[in-house]
């Protein structure tokens, strides 16, 4: 019921109060596994795209929000799940295979996964190096991906704000990507690379950003 009023409530609501320009949706499989890789520019990014794609998409969510005994934890944890949001513990190299896992039983599911290459987002507005997560999912599963640029979501939710404000946002799907050519080469790292970086540059053709070949720092990292 919950998810029923998410995308035939709420989201409309939301896109006729925020009014983002979305471009390319008929890119995106309605049935099938399919992975949507972005860039990440804010927060919001993970409302962001639930609410303009065709399909529901799930993402992973901070296991932490789904523990909670208080009524507003319940009700943050229910809200997720309307969401699609899959709970996974985080921080630690045993937390980064279970995410993966999680997302290869979405996919396997024939569902619609959403990820963020880079790991972060990005603080200084460019495209960074991609993380080779969505490359080995994508070798694993079979299932397409579909580029995803996202442009003025930082201005929508700046950092340290809670509150969405109104800003221009814009969201392009682009066509997707068939790794099927690489069938049985999922083990091989130098295989992996070279699908993420594909993947990487698809995105950075449609958001028509500055890439940068590096990975991003995460806040609190060491230069």
């Amino acid at each position: 019921m919950l998810q029923l009023l998410i995308r035939y409530v709420l989201a409309p609501f939301a896109r006729m109060v925020y009014r983002p320009e979305v471009h390319g949706t008929e890119h995106v499989p309605l049935t099938g596994p399919v992975i949507l890789a972005a860039n990440h520019r804010a927060a919001v990014d993970t409302f962001v795209i639930p609410v303009v794609a065709p399909r529901p998409v799930s993402f992973l969510g901070k296991a932490e929000y789904f523990t909670g005994r208080s009524p507003k934890a319940r009700f943050v944890a229910a809200f997720l799940r309307g969401l699609n949001y899959v709970p996974v513990e985080r921080g630690n190299a045993a937390a980064g295979l279970a995410a993966l896992e999680s997302a290869r039983k979405v996919l396997n599911a024939g569902g619609a996964f959403g990820i963020y290459p880079e790991g972060t987002r990005s603080l200084d507005g460019r495209v960074h190096r991609g993380h080779t997560g969505v490359g080995a999912l994508a070798l694993t599963t079979g299932a397409k991906v579909v580029p995803v640029a996202l442009t003025g979501t930082e201005k929508m939710l700046p950092i340290g704000k809670k509150i969405p404000r109104l800003a221009k946002v814009c969201v392009r799907f682009g066509e997707p990507l068939d790794f099927s050519r690489y069938a049985g080469m999922e083990n091989s790292p130098a295989i992996r690379r070279a699908v993420t970086d594909e993947i990487m540059y698809a995105i950075l053709e449609l958001s028509e950003l500055e890439y940068v070949d590096r990975y991003h720092k995460r806040p609190g990292e060491a230069a």
